[in-house]
């Protein structure tokens, strides 16, 4: 049964992949098993979008299938993981860039390791992120990103964290894209993440757990 689910979701079968989720929830599978293909065919989904094989509808239809799987997975995934949450993260796609497929993954999985997520949305404006961090007083601050131009919005939302006094106080972490460190020396952010666990281990790191 390993690696049908990755099959089933890259190729977007919709109904079969749903139908796979519930009937090896119901065998006993471990979730994270699921959720761990799942994230291999959203990597195989985006290959065959740079390589012009999916178009843009595709890697939409392709995020509203992951989204009804982590719905299906999420009870599962929780169980037990009620207790006191780790810390607060605020995490959001940056202003000029509505992706959130990338974005929703990272939030769901740093939810269902402890943390408490404050998503934003997309498009979200630079003051923004600095009002929550004062509102909240987070220590970890998320900034997704897919488009080439977020890298400036990047920038720009880490200058106004620093311009108000806030730097010192939060760690930042990058993500999406063609984020690599080169970027995140131009942004001036703490360490970009290739994928949503790399996101989990830095926010582990910066805040414990």
């Amino acid at each position: 049964m390993s690696g049908e689910l990755v099959r089933l979701l890259s190729d977007l079968k919709e109904p079969e992949a749903l139908a796979f989720v519930e009937k090896a929830l119901g065998e006993g599978v471990d979730p994270l098993d699921l959720l761990g293909q799942s994230k291999e065919a959203m990597n195989i989904v985006g290959q065959r979008f740079a390589s012009s094989e999916y178009f843009i509808p595709d890697l939409v239809f392709s995020g509203v299938i992951l989204k009804r799987i982590v719905e299906m997975l999420e009870p599962h995934l929780k169980k037990g993981q009620e207790a006191e949450r780790l810390g607060k993260v605020i995490i959001g796609t940056v202003a000029g860039d509505i992706h959130d497929i990338g974005k929703d993954l990272v939030v769901f999985m740093l939810d269902v390791n402890g943390f408490e997520v404050l998503d934003l949305g997309i498009d979200v404006p630079v003051q923004k992120f600095v009002d929550t961090i004062k509102e909240t007083s987070t220590k970890v601050v998320g900034l997704s990103g897919f488009l080439t131009l977020a890298f400036q919005s990047m920038k720009d939302t880490v200058d106004a964290i620093k311009e108000a006094g806030l730097r010192d106080k939060v760690r930042i972490m990058i993500g999406g894209g063609q984020i690599d460190e080169q970027v995140r020396g131009f942004t001036g952010a703490d360490a970009y993440g290739k994928d949503a666990m790399e996101a989990v281990r830095l926010a582990k790191g910066w805040i414990g757990g």
